[in-house]
């Protein structure tokens, strides 16, 4: 059997020991030090967000985001049916509502005439949603523009998952910083790891500080171990920011990486009848952080299924796109807003390995292997 090709590992390069080195030096081995800070601050300088703070999870950031703009029993979030569950989890933490919208299919992230259409829908039942959540969804930016404008019309605070996107970027700029919260994960299987964590991202002093409050239990202003409100164990440990530190320094290298290889992917599957990718559009810039081939079935009668079943027989990983939130089993009786496009993507398309540390014979090797199971 040839050695597994996997769809997203750790990527270390050797400059992370160094820091961990440091923090076991000084024994700060703890959720503060001088890791933390300088984790923080290598975010900012790198997405242009005023305020960064590191957490236990991308999970964790989405739940302090929520919580600070005031969600809670009963209120209705707006939230991306395409994604991981990790970006609806938090809506129930607070013992709220989502209401999933369908993508659109040019960038396959969130409808901006869906969204505004679920907000009118609420809208008219007297029930303003209280926030709105979007994904970059495989380091892909969604269509801000329309987006905030739809959010700013109805006055909803916009938040931006991108777990999956740090380094992608929207006309220039990060993605991460156009809503009230950004968020980013640092995943073992993410652009750059952590071995786990994540970040929250904030424009306004108040916001960052009241997350940093309640990310740490809460711990009022006291000489003792004094608790006015529910708080949480969100923070990120110093020794796991020194590996993201060691990891911002290449994080550049590692993007330009993931983008080859979905170059790479492209030229060598493109003439299989029936196949697309994510494009980008002008102005999109996306970290490539998981390839996906789609195969229309009008023109290709290869299943995702039936080709991840033979790849894995090769020894090699693959993945389904993410199953919407509105069909999943914990979310059956959810509204949702849209057509079918989520459905769609979900049924036709397949992540390939894309970790920024696979070698281009393996490459070759999965197109290789893709190109003659449609040819049967």
């Amino acid at each position: 059997m040839n050695e597994r090709i996997q769809l997203s590992t750790p990527h270390m390069t050797g400059r992370e020991m160094k820091y961990i080195q440091e923090a076991f030096d000084t024994n700060w081995i703890a959720p503060i030090g001088p890791n933390i800070t300088g984790f923080e601050q290598d975010l900012c300088q790198f997405t242009g967000s005023r305020y960064a703070l590191a957490l236990s999870s991308g999970t964790a950031a989405i739940h302090l985001a929520l919580h600070i703009l005031g969600v809670g029993k009963g209120d209705i979030v707006l939230c991306q049916s395409l994604t991981f569950i990790a970006t609806a989890n938090p809506i129930l933490y607070l013992g709220a509502n989502p209401a999933f919208i369908d993508s659109e299919p040019t960038t396959w992230n969130m409808c901006p005439d869906t969204l505004e259409t679920a907000i009118k829908h609420y809208l008219a039942l007297g029930k303003k949603p209280k926030a709105v959540v979007v994904v970059h969804l495989y380091g892909m930016p969604a269509q801000l523009k329309e987006i905030i404008l739809v959010c700013a019309k109805y006055d909803i605070p916009l938040v931006e998952d991108a777990a999956e996107a740090l380094g992608s970027t929207y006309f220039g700029q990060n993605v991460g910083v156009f809503g009230y919260a950004g968020i980013l994960s640092f995943n073992g299987n993410k652009i750059i790891t952590t071995s786990g964590g994540g970040a929250l991202l904030c424009q306004r002093p108040d916001y960052l500080e009241k997350a940093r409050f309640l990310a740490s239990q809460a711990k009022d202003n006291a000489s003792h171990y004094e608790h006015s409100e529910t708080g949480y164990n969100h923070q990120l440990s110093n020794v796991c920011a020194g590996i993201g530190r060691g990891q911002m320094e290449v994080l550049k290298d590692l993007v330009e990486k993931r983008r080859s290889i979905f170059d790479l992917y492209r030229s060598r599957l493109k003439d299989i009848p029936g196949v697309s990718f994510q494009e980008e559009q002008i102005g999109f810039f996306s970290n490539r952080w998981l390839t996906v081939v789609v195969f229309d079935p009008k023109e290709s009668e290869i299943r995702p299924e039936t080709l991840r079943l033979a790849l894995e027989k090769s020894n090699i990983e693959t993945r389904h796109v993410w199953k919407p939130m509105h069909l999943q089993p914990i979310f059956k009786n959810t509204p949702y807003f849209g057509g079918n496009v989520a459905e769609t993507l979900f049924e036709t398309g397949l992540c390939l390995p894309s970790g920024s540390n696979l070698p281009p014979e393996s490459i070759q090797v999965v197109s290789e292997k893709i190109s003659e199971l449609c040819e049967k």
